[in-house]
């Protein structure tokens, strides 16, 4: 549990340290924006392109794969059914940040060091990695593109946004590096890994301020809202994976992995999200911020579960 444990303090310790150059008043509302935009427009797609060039291919065309694929899918359409039900009025924007919120996990910063040291291995959490970058992102992005500017989605327009988004364009480029074997020399690469490793700690930091900044989490009339994703992700997201997995016939440690992936809190790119499309900010920053204390126990629970039942 000693991975668990370190991977959110880490994530802690720099949202904290957010908060303290907010509440020093050493960064302020617009540096949270620029922040964010960093992020979204250079330091991500240098990221994804990184990751995606050195994840492992044959480890993604599985069961896994598609239990992942399932697992967010049902997610998002359950939440969307619930705010309509719930929160009526909610236009388009609003529906994606929280689907997002609801079934959208923090694979990378949080998930790689989790596949480490509680699954063994971090190829256990590629199928999602690949799955969000590569068919949930572009996706998303070419919908709230058209949101953003009132227009209908299309179907030709929404293709060719998706593949003019900056975060898309970083994951595709490092898949086609990955699958035709190409070799970037330093002069390429370097660049693009120390650009890419501005992504996380921007995030957060930018995180940090709105948390000093913004109204208290989960405060006055959005706590129902809040709560509710919270627990779609860290509650009904993993026992729909098990389900699923189970289903397809994954078992073991195949099934304690898609179970561990799905409890694995929101995204902090979701909040860079709603900043740059300017779509329930601080819905996204309430989902992370409570989502990501919540899946602590709820990991170790799976964990001990697991380990009673089938012995991992």
């Amino acid at each position: 549990m000693l991975g668990v444990l370190e991977g959110f303090a880490t994530i802690s310790v720099i949202v904290a340290v957010g908060w303290l150059l907010a509440h020093l008043r050493v960064l302020d509302d617009s540096a949270q924006v620029n922040l964010s935009r960093l992020a979204f427009y250079a330091a991500s797609p240098a990221l994804l392109l990184t990751v995606m060039q050195r994840t492992p291919l044959d480890a993604v065309v599985s069961r896994n794969l598609l239990t992942s694929v399932t697992s967010f899918v049902v997610i998002a359409v359950v939440y969307v059914l619930l705010a309509r039900l719930r929160w009526p009025g909610q236009g388009m924007g609003s529906q994606l940040i929280g689907s997002l919120s609801a079934g959208y996990v923090n694979a990378g910063n949080l998930g790689i060091p989790i596949a480490l040291y509680v699954l063994g291995d971090v190829a256990w959490v590629a199928p999602t990695l690949l799955m969000q970058l590569l068919l949930i992102t572009p996706v998303y992005m070419a919908l709230f593109d058209s949101d953003a500017r009132g227009e209908r989605p299309r179907l030709l327009r929404s293709l060719r946004r998706m593949f003019s988004n900056p975060i898309t364009i970083g994951a595709i480029a490092g898949l086609l590096i990955a699958v035709l074997d190409i070799d970037l020399p330093r002069v390429v690469s370097d660049p693009i890994a120390l650009l890419g490793n501005m992504a996380v700690p921007s995030m957060l930091v930018a995180f940090g301020i709105s948390l000093r900044r913004g109204p208290l989490p989960a405060a006055g009339a959005s706590a129902r809202h809040v709560w509710t994703i919270v627990g779609l992700k860290v509650l009904a997201m993993p026992a729909v994976a098990l389900g699923v997995g189970l289903a397809l016939g994954l078992r073991d440690q195949a099934l304690f992995a898609v179970v561990v992936t799905a409890a694995l809190p929101t995204a902090q790119n979701i909040f860079t999200y709603a900043v740059r499309y300017r779509r329930e900010v601080t819905l996204a920053r309430d989902a992370i911020f409570i989502s990501t204390f919540a899946a602590v126990p709820v990991i170790i629970a799976i964990a001990g579960l697991f380990h009673a039942v089938a012995g991992i």
